[in-house]
Formats: C-alpha cells, structure tokens, sequence
C-alpha cells in the first residue's frame, strides 16, 4: 500500500516531476494516483501532450509537447491538474479553485501545501470564472515552492 492510500496526500514520490527546463517553459502536472474511467483532460489537450493506456489508466504529460496552456486544469473532476512555470526565484502556478470567496487579480493569499498547511504567500496573477463554477487561479510564488503548493485560502 502506498503511503497515500493511508495518509489521502500525495507525496513527491508519486508524481511524474518535471526537469528544470521543462518547469522554466510552463508544463501541467497531473497529481491524479485513482486508476478510475476519466479522461477530460486528454480530451481538452489542444496539442496531444496527455495521453492514457486505457480509459482507466493514469494520464501521462508528454512535457516536449505540453504548452502550459492550463486547459485542462479546469476541466478535471478530480482538481489534480496544475500548470507550473519558474521564472527566475519565482514561480506562477495555475490551479482549480471552487470556493468562496473567489479572489481578485492582484489579491495576496496564503499559499498551502497538499496537507492544506501553509507554505507562504502568494500573489493572485489571473482568475477565469468559468461556467462549470471552477475557477482557474493563476498565482505567484518563491521559486522553491513551486513543488510545494497547491491550493490557496483567501485571507481578507
């Protein structure tokens, strides 16, 4: 049994990680570990970089062909899709976001880990409503947390 299966927080260790030059052009990480029928995100991929064995399988991110264009991370049921870009000792990362109160540009939040801890703070780059009510939040951090966050709290 993998130490998530116990704890629900996945680690590090469970993911496909990205090399540095790859985070530098922007590439989305999938942090989907449930082998269940799903598939929207190969589905809104404009330029085929996720891809499946089987309905049922784990996508997988070509990051040559990804673009970082984040649409698939509002199309995924399961929140577990995120678009990471360093740019110099910064990082923007663009995440799922259904709570209230949604955030405005500009807007500084607290930054929290997969265990919902705070890791810092970030500074709100772009929000897209959508239609569905997932929003995609675009946000600002320290480089060395671009691994590390992974949802934000609005605190005003």
């Amino acid at each position: 049994m993998k130490e998530y299966e116990k704890t629900g927080i996945i680690g590090l260790e469970d993911l496909q990680i990205p090399s540095e030059e790859h985070l530098k052009k922007g590439i989305a990480i999938t942090e989907c570990v449930q082998e269940i029928p799903c598939n929207p995100c190969v589905d809104a991929c404009p330029v085929d970089a996720i891809s499946m064995e089987t309905i049922n399988a784990l996508p997988v991110v070509d990051y040559d062909r990804c673009t970082g264009c984040g649409r698939c991370v509002g199309v995924c049921p399961g929140l577990a899709i995120f678009v990471v870009k360093t740019e110099g000792d910064k990082a923007l990362i663009t995440l799922p976001y259904e709570f209230l109160h949604v955030p405005e540009k500009e807007e500084e939040v607290a930054a929290l880990d997969r265990e919902g801890k705070e890791a810092g703070m970030a500074v709100v780059k772009r929000v897209i409503k959508k239609k569905d009510n997932t929003c995609v939040i675009t946000i600002e951090v320290s480089k060395n947390l671009a691994m590390t966050v992974r949802n934000i709290k609005v605190v005003k």
